[in-house]
């Protein structure tokens, strides 16, 4: 077997990972890279694999920097299966097709404004391709990757349909298998069930976002939305969240469900302002069957699941006037809108109206990588450049930890505890999925209880 780490190395966005194995390659993984835009534009175009050697992709989840170069991998001539979940592949319907939209639009700025030659990194052509070569499963079934090359997906816990990924095959008369995380999950979420650990592996690449620190707890989180909420609202401001359009925006749509039904917080507009999550929330709908059945909402909605998004205060704005109706409004509200590192989408023209409100909080709830919009937010700077213009920062900044989908440094540790007591020939493990100084941190926690691993830099080659 041989390893190659070509994404999401020593970072957090991009996430590949190439397997070499009974003379066949398969891609686990094949993600956006974000960041600084001219970078990352650089970085997308250039695969740093042959595409007619891969035999098969599998993908752990639908999210843009595990899924956002399926179409342009297809675009380059990739004609073979992409593994995922059923509902994975209900979400890449909708989420591809929204991130082809961006990359024709941004092409077309940049031709028509700034006449330089641009073309989109892939098409709404390409998605539809892309959508015929994907293959959904079932979790815990198992199918063939490549001759003799078996896979079996575990729920990650992390958005709908996310997974864990085992493969399994048989070299000199033995078993071999390798267990890769993709991303981890938190215990005791609403709606997406807790994370199972991938079970009996002798290697592991397993995702290190949050392995320098611990989050506040969900219960804590939801406390902590309801004070931004109700404080934000005494002063007459607006709650702005920039939120991933899958997963989070679904996570806070059920919170504030229950905490306008308990009277905790003040019942103003509520307004889910991106096409993608309202296209979402409807995948959602329609894959109830993964849904956490514990939660006490989803009990009590147990006759129509699909009504767990629906109260009096919500409304959607798919329409490009139902957005600009908002921006012209008046009066304290919460809005919700891609993209949810701000890189891109309506929360830009969101912030351009009201980040210079100091009545106003701008809410993060999710991870920001280096050299995005949001990472800027969360770092305070005095001016964020929104559309090339300067817009001052005097709004309020709140960041709840609590909220993220990505397991924090305790629960990587427990669910690295369980796949090691399942994995009795287990030999290594490597941290993918993080910035190097959380990284450097998972490895010195873990280095402490005596478990080795490493943090291979982009490009490594591991041969076992």
């Amino acid at each position: 077997m041989r390893l190659q780490f070509v994404g999401a190395a020593r970072e957090v966005t991009g996430s590949a990972h190439l397997v070499h194995v009974l003379g066949r390659t398969i891609l686990l993984d094949c993600g956006l890279f974000q960041g600084r835009r001219a970078e990352v534009g650089r970085r997308n175009r250039a695969l740093p694999y042959a595409v007619d050697r891969i035999d098969a992709v599998v993908l752990s989840h639908a999210h843009i920097d595990h899924a956002g170069r399926l179409p342009f991998l297809v675009a380059e001539g990739y004609r073979g299966d992409i593994h995922a979940t059923t509902a994975t592949r209900d979400l890449c319907e909708v989420m591809l097709a929204d991130s082809a939209h961006i990359q024709e639009k941004d092409a077309e700025f940049l031709r028509r404004h700034r006449k330089e030659a641009a073309d989109p990194l892939y098409t709404l052509r390409d998605v539809s391709t892309t959508l015929t070569q994907m293959r959904p499963h079932r979790y815990r079934e198992r199918f063939e990757v490549v001759p003799g090359v078996h896979a079996r997906f575990t729920d990650a816990g992390h958005i709908l349909g996310s997974a864990s990924v085992t493969l399994e095959w048989e070299e000199d008369g033995q078993r071999r298998r390798l267990g890769f995380s993709g991303d981890i999950g938190r215990s005791g979420l609403p709606i997406i069930r807790d994370p199972e650990p991938v079970e009996d592996v002798d290697w592991l690449l397993m995702e290190s976002t949050y392995g320098d620190r611990d989050h506040t707890s969900v219960a804590g989180a939801r406390d902590q939305l309801a004070r931004v909420i109700r404080e934000t609202v005494a002063r007459g401001g607006r709650v702005l969240i920039p939120a991933f359009a899958v997963g989070r925006t679904q996570e806070l749509l059920y919170d504030l469900h229950q905490l306008t039904h308990e009277g905790r917080i003040p019942r103003v507009p509520v307004v889910i302002d991106s096409p993608l999550a309202h296209e979402a929330t409807e995948v959602f709908r329609e894959n109830t069957r993964d849904f956490d059945t514990s939660e006490p909402m989803v009990r009590a909605h147990d006759g129509d699941l699909a009504q767990l998004f629906d109260f009096e205060q919500l409304r959607f704005t798919p329409a490009v006037e139902d957005s600009k109706a908002v921006m012209r409004s008046h009066g304290p509200m919460i809005v919700i809108a891609a993209s949810g590192m701000a890189e891109s989408g309506r929360i830009l023209h969101h912030l351009a109206h009201s980040a210079g409100d100091p009545r106003s909080t701008i809410l993060i709830v999710g991870f920001q990588a280096a050299h995005t919009l949001g990472r800027r937010i969360v770092d305070r700077v005095p001016a964020l450049k929104v559309f090339g213009e300067e817009v001052p920062l005097r709004a309020q900044v709140e960041v709840l930890t609590g909220y993220s989908a990505h397991a924090d440094r305790g629960e990587l540790r427990r669910w690295l505890q369980a796949v090691r007591a399942s994995s009795p020939r287990f030999a290594d493990l490597f941290l993918v999925h993080g910035e190097a100084a959380a990284q450097d941190a998972f490895l010195a926690d873990l280095a402490g209880r005596g478990i080795a691993a490493t943090a291979p830099e982009p490009g490594t080659v591991v041969t076992r």
